[in-house]
């Protein structure tokens, strides 16, 4: 896929929309998606709290800001995301606040579970990975650039422990690694301060503006 229809973007959800439909479905003690079980509705509620932190704590960096004003071509920044999603937590609303430090980046969110045929588009590993960011020409709409669903220095760590994993016959015991794992995720995010995930994206998306 190497551009996303206009109809596609007209729907898609500012940050705002996307934090206010997260909360309201947890009004009703449901998240996003067909998946409603506790567990999932309960992740979405740590998840909440994780972007109401990072919402006020966040600092973009001084190389960030000096990479921003590099982004002199209008670009969209297209999100795929579930609400119940741990790495989006941590990410999105690090992308909130460098879209909004440059006026020439338009931040939107699409659910993946609503949009498969793009997210299959998109895989990381034949996995639907999430979150995933897809960098468009504003004008075209074309794909230049993809990133996620984290940043490479975690990537790098959750990799070889997921294929670690599959080779355990023990269904218990790969539920257990999965929760520390996810756990040890978190703890990295909390470490790293979102430095990682604003360093990886700029990267990428910036290889435009040098093409």
């Amino acid at each position: 896929m190497t551009t996303i229809s206009r109809s596609v973007i007209d729907a898609a959800m500012t940050y705002e929309a996307y934090r206010q439909l997260t909360n309201e479905l947890l009004t009703q003690n449901k998240t996003t998606g067909s998946n409603q079980s506790e567990a999932l509705v309960h992740y979405t509620q740590l998840n909440v709290t994780r972007m109401n932190r990072l919402d006020k704590t966040t600092i973009l960096t001084a190389d960030s800001l000096e990479k921003l004003a590099q982004i002199t071509q209008p670009q969209i920044w297209l999100v795929l995301t579930e609400a119940w999603c741990g790495d989006a937590s941590q990410i999105i609303p690090v992308l909130n606040k460098l879209a909004y430090a440059n006026e020439n980046i338009t931040l939107r969110i699409i659910l993946r579970d609503e949009y498969l045929d793009i997210m299959d588009a998109f895989l990381m590993n034949g996995s639907r990975s999430i979150p995933k960011l897809i960098a468009l020409d504003a004008n075209t709409l074309d794909v230049f650039a993809t990133w996620g669903p984290r940043p490479k220095a975690l990537q790098n760590i959750i990799l070889p422990a997921i294929e670690d994993m599959k080779t355990s016959a023990d269904s218990a015991l790969r539920a257990q690694k999965y929760d520390e794992l996810k756990t040890q995720a978190q703890s990295w995010y909390n470490h790293d301060k979102t430095r990682s995930t604003q360093e990886d994206l700029l990267a990428t998306v910036l290889e435009r503006e040098r093409a």
